[in-house]
């Protein structure tokens, strides 16, 4: 299938690896101009090498977006660059393992301001840009988390949610625009990520995905058969969570 991204502008953030970088992959691999951003200038760089040896168009943009100041120099220096945007795919590294009674107020703030706020600054420098050009695919990778709370990790499950309902406020908001712009959460499971290795320590039996299908899942949210998937949830998580 076409999915219709030959030279569509994407910007990806963290994506120096993990779901992120890609979610970068799949949407190159489909013709996108691929803008990816890190704060860690080292494997920035070596995302960016990889991406050009599979004959990608790549761009890579050194920059911290959990800073409340770097979404809109990120998506200004996109549109300065290309003229346009046409996907923007919010990503940020997951806060640290807590326990609810373990919190502090700050460390609470801290978490809705790295995985919340940084994708809603994207995300609402990106409109009016995205609504005049006709056309733009806002997506959060978020958890699984929204659906059902991860034990110890109480600051995703607060960010992650507070971020959701958000979005789901502004597809609503969109909708209305009549201008070919969605916004979604895709929400993954567990994926065979440093990330997860990290959190698993020396766990090794779990049941966990390909980073390369969630990425093609992305492109296909991304993509312009999408265009009636507003303000959906799309959690990929291999059956793991029970709700209904």
């Amino acid at each position: 299938m076409d999915l219709g991204l030959k030279g569509k502008i994407a910007l990806v953030t963290a994506a120096s690896k993990g779901l992120g970088y890609f979610s970068a992959l799949a949407l190159g691999l489909e013709g996108a101009k691929v803008i990816i951003n890190s704060s860690d200038a080292g494997h920035l760089a070596g995302a960016a090498s990889k991406l050009t040896q599979l004959g990608i168009e790549v761009n890579a943009i050194q920059g911290d977006v959990t800073d409340p100041s770097e979404p809109s120099v990120l998506i200004n220096s996109v549109l300065e660059k290309y003229g346009r945007i046409d996907i923007v795919v919010a990503n940020a590294n997951g806060p640290k393992l807590a326990s609810s009674m373990d919190l502090t107020e700050d460390e609470i703030l801290g978490a809705i301001n790295n995985n919340m706020l940084s994708a809603v600054r994207l995300f609402k420098n990106a409109m009016d840009p995205m609504i005049k050009n006709g056309f733009g695919r806002l997506i959060s990778i978020s958890s699984y988390s929204i659906v059902q709370a991860i034990p110890n990790l109480a600051l995703s499950n607060i960010a992650r949610k507070s971020l959701a309902a958000w979005v789901k406020t502004a597809a609503y908001d969109l909708r209305n625009s009549h201008a070919n712009v969605t916004i979604n959460t895709i929400c993954p499971g567990i994926h065979l990520t440093d990330r997860i290795k990290e959190l698993r320590g020396s766990e090794t039996n779990f049941i966990a995905g390909n980073p390369e299908d969630f990425g093609k899942a992305v492109a296909f949210i991304a993509s312009t058969h999408a265009g009636y998937i507003n303000g959906a949830s799309l959690v990929i998580d291999g059956g793991e969570t029970l709700n209904i």
